[in-house]
């Protein structure tokens, strides 16, 4: 069946085309993404992301390359976001002192990271944070202050800082997943 048809069908929810669209096009974007994502657990969320993004942009496709490539140009897209998020989940993990190593390019060898695009995204997540979050991530990270240092500028604990920054990072992931 050419790919004009199985959309058609699915747009009109012939639940036997999406089960042929999956049987057909599923096993070729796995093995495309297994070549880019070690962890199959990964892997399987960015095959799971992929079809659901095309299902939302199908009506967008008008036919001019083939189903496939239209396809994996959107799987594309979710793999990079994957490694973007890994990127900076890494890097607030991390004892970086600095977030310049946040911007150096991404870790797929085919793909680099817009410096851009990253750093909007840097700020987008700090604003979105407690103001006591942001300033404690800006003082560790990007001023490069010693925990201890920053204990007493905060007038605590180092244990309480410590604590802080903690919780000041996994509230960054978290965030930063949503945006």
């Amino acid at each position: 069946m050419d790919d004009a048809k199985l959309i058609s069908r699915i747009l009109a929810r012939d639940e036997h085309a999406l089960h042929e669209f999956y049987i057909t096009y599923a096993p070729k974007l796995r093995r495309f993404i297994q070549t880019k994502i070690q962890n199959p657990n990964d892997g399987e969320d960015i095959l799971q992301d992929t079809l659901y993004a095309f299902l939302d942009a199908i009506r967008d496709f008008q036919g001019n390359c083939q189903m496939n490539t239209f396809l994996q140009s959107i799987c594309n897209h979710k793999i990079i976001d994957y490694y973007r998020k890994k990127k900076i989940r890494n890097v607030v993990f991390s004892q970086l002192p600095e977030v310049e190593g946040l911007v150096s390019p991404l870790l797929n060898p085919e793909e680099a990271l817009d410096e851009v695009v990253l750093r909007e995204e840097l700020h987008k997540t700090l604003n979105k944070l407690l103001p006591q979050y942001k300033h404690v991530l800006y003082s560790r990270y990007i001023l490069n202050m010693p925990v201890a240092d920053i204990a007493k500028k905060l007038a605590v604990t180092l244990k309480s800082a410590e604590s802080m920054l903690f919780r000041a990072k996994k509230a960054f992931v978290k965030t930063h997943e949503h945006i």
